[in-house]
């Protein structure tokens, strides 16, 4: 399993279906990763384990949400 499928379990767990917030590969390389969805203000890309890691211990669970997340206010956390 990569990095980028463990973020999506990750999300899925959290109560994100792959239209409000997923992990993407990118094509900068296999090592890159891009979070996307509706439920984000614009895209977050980095390296695969960073988004992983944001996934993980930032990104609060989709029931918590008011409004958009925001990609700076969540690299910010990390």
């Amino acid at each position: 399993m990569s990095l980028i499928d463990d973020a999506n379990e990750v999300l899925r767990a959290k109560g994100y279906t792959e239209r409000d917030l997923a992990a993407f590969p990118t094509p900068m390389g296999a090592d890159r990763a891009i979070l996307k969805g509706g439920k984000l203000l614009s895209p977050f890309s980095d390296d695969a384990e960073t988004v992983l890691r944001l996934v993980r211990d930032v990104v609060p669970a989709a029931a918590d949400v008011k409004g958009m997340l925001r990609p700076a206010q969540l690299r910010a956390q990390l």
